[in-house]
């Protein structure tokens, strides 16, 4: 167990985020597996009865991980965005990020997209959802280059659909045959946001 000193009086609520680190390292270092209350409690120093004033169970534990993923990945996509003004450049930047996301975080992004809750219970003592969806920012990337007169999408949703489609395939196949010989991945996302976006400039 690892060693932990106690929180501060009227911190407690730390020890939610806390146990959500632990959780994360457990992916990180061997996926979801072994996210297991013992094992959680084991890596954040704590016994496992403290989980239960955070959280229910190891599926609440799970989904609020997906959550804090997903927020991190829609943060890794608003840092790349955020550096370009044109239309076109943002939305290719942002899917050049949502790639590399899955490139350095690999364990990450196979698991925020692989697990899925078995019941309709939520974390209502963990973090909140995240304040962006990155589906949404593909969606809102594209219509931006309609409005620009970039895009001759006439349904934005559904070519965000497929983009997103093309970007996963080819993060996966990307990651499970890093032997195949691959374009660069420039030219790749070039040839899935120009075509499935209908960009037209």
């Amino acid at each position: 167990m690892r060693s932990r000193k106690r929180n501060p009086r009227g911190e407690g609520a730390r020890l939610g985020e806390e146990i959500l680190d632990a959780a994360v390292r457990l992916i990180d270092s061997g996926g979801a597996e072994r996210v297991t209350l013992r094992g959680v409690a084991r890596e954040a120093g704590i016994s496992a009865p403290s989980i239960y004033d955070h959280f229910a169970d190891r599926e609440q534990i799970l989904w609020a991980v997906k959550l804090r993923f997903l927020g991190q990945l829609e943060d890794h996509i608003r840092l790349a965005i955020d550096q370009h003004t044109d239309p076109v450049a943002r939305l290719i930047a942002g899917c050049d990020a949502y790639v590399s996301f899955s490139d350095r975080w690999p364990g990450r992004y196979a698991y925020m997209f692989g697990y899925e809750r078995t019941s309709d219970a939520g974390a209502p003592n963990g973090p909140p959802a995240p304040d962006g969806d990155p589906f949404e920012t593909l969606v809102e990337g594209i219509t931006d280059c309609v409005n620009a007169g970039a895009s001759a999408s006439l349904d934005p949703r559904a070519d965000a659909t497929a983009v997103w489609s093309a970007l996963h395939g080819y993060a996966g196949l990307h990651s499970a045959i890093p032997g195949f010989p691959w374009p660069a991945r420039e030219e790749m996302l070039e040839r899935i946001v120009r075509g499935l976006a209908r960009i037209t400039g």
